[in-house]
């Protein structure tokens, strides 16, 4: 497919606007589109259909319009080939809109940016593609680029997705989030994900955002709880009965591996005749129903309560847990670290401020690998299908590396 160049005006005597022009033949159309460079029409060679690079009547800015206007060559060429090997019909509304986002000849506002991540949000759930949990983050995604645009006063738009917005970005979930680097990488993705749904529904033909590249997860030391602190915890009684019923539910965790979201599925209809909670997944659904086994104390638990845990949200489970553990005596100081980029950062803290309804899921692990059960085993009870992320579930505690250490040199 062949295309030119002319001049809008091209018997004046101002400058004129240099168009490029190729014909459409399925569309039978003439498309015309504006470089935004303009030309005496004495220093055009009407013939060559390029700036004069002979003679007397040479432009001052000869060398830099030529360069532009063979970018527009690249360009074109570029984008028929990629259309060629995608199978993509090439269109003079495609053609266009590439070389308005390759050459930034639009402006797209605030709202038109956000309007596409509405439509992309509303398309999935629409889809029933995500889990409202996944709801929620996509949410706080748009709610974080929201304010980085007040805060950077960079308006986004397709176009201006590229290295200085990387930069930028970066900056402010660092320094003014105060974002680590697992929660950067995290965030960075999903707005990769949104990023390519936008190129494949041909919103944006910029595709500098496929180079920003996420940091590698850091794998922070989380605290985990001995068999030695499930029956210290189990013994103490708090004086607050509403904790009591907090503490039953963390052991009750703490004994089966279960996340705190599961819990609310169990009851008497969930428990079969071999004595397991039967548990379909649900963060992934492909998964299959997986049994989780109760031992005296957990049944116990559930008796107690008639087979309904007296739960409240996440949040509040969290906040009361660390008030049990303290008043338990969990009181001891732990070091821990933060990473950003290549900045670590050392913290300390007494170890019931580091606990939460998550510290159970790892307690439950932790101490299942200790005893030398089969990963394999502990991850059907547990549902994890990935042995990575399993693996960052597992915290070797002193008395572990003690026992190992002993194990092995004591004889010598």
């Amino acid at each position: 497919m062949k295309h030119t160049f002319f001049l809008r005006k091209p018997k004046g005597e101002k400058e004129t606007l240099i168009l490029f022009s190729c014909y459409f033949k399925n569309e039978q159309k003439q498309f015309v589109y504006s470089t935004r460079e303009s030309i005496l029409p004495i220093h055009w060679d009407f013939e060559n259909k390029k700036p004069k690079n002979k003679g007397k009547n040479i432009s001052i800015d000869q060398k830099r319009i030529t360069n532009i206007l063979n970018k527009y060559t690249d360009e074109f060429y570029t984008f028929h080939s990629r259309c060629e090997l995608s199978k993509t019909e090439f269109t003079s509304q495609l053609l266009k809109e590439y070389l308005d986002t390759t050459f930034n000849n639009f402006r797209l506002t605030q709202t038109s940016f956000f309007e596409v991540y509405d439509q992309f949000t509303e398309e999935k759930v629409k889809r029933k593609e995500w889990k409202h949990s996944t709801i929620k983050r996509y949410k706080n995604i748009k709610n974080l680029l929201q304010e980085f645009e007040k805060v950077k006063k960079y308006k986004l738009t397709f176009s201006k997705i590229n290295n200085a917005f990387y930069t930028e970005f970066i900056d402010f979930c660092y320094e003014y989030k105060d974002h680590y680097t697992n929660t950067f990488n995290r965030n960075l993705g999903l707005f990769k994900t949104f990023m390519f749904w936008a190129l494949k529904k041909e919103y944006t033909y910029n595709n500098k955002f496929v180079d920003f590249k996420k940091p590698k997860r850091v794998l922070t030391r989380e605290e985990a709880l001995s068999f030695d602190d499930i029956k210290k915890l189990y013994k103490f009684s708090c004086e607050d009965k509403k904790l009591n019923k907090i503490k039953d539910i963390f052991i009750f965790q703490c004994l089966t591996g279960m996340r705190y979201g599961e819990l609310k599925r169990v009851n008497k209809r969930t428990i079969n005749s071999n004595g397991c909670v039967v548990l379909k997944e649900e963060k992934d659904s492909t998964k299959p129903t997986r049994e989780v086994p109760l031992m005296s104390i957990s049944n116990s638990i559930l008796e107690k309560y008639n087979y309904e845990l007296p739960l409240i949200s996440n949040q509040k489970q969290n906040d009361y847990i660390k008030d049990i553990l303290k008043e338990a005596g969990f009181t001891n100081d732990v070091e821990y670290t933060r990473t950003k980029g290549v900045e670590q950062k050392t913290f300390i803290k007494p170890f019931y401020e580091r606990i939460s309804t998550h510290t159970a899921r790892r307690t439950f692990i932790t101490i299942m690998r200790n005893k030398g059960i089969a990963d394999k085993t502990i991850m059907s009870i547990s549902g994890h299908k990935d042995l990575k992320t399993f693996n960052m579930y597992h915290q070797v505690d002193n008395k572990a590396k003690i026992d190992a250490v002993k194990s092995v040199f004591e004889k010598f």
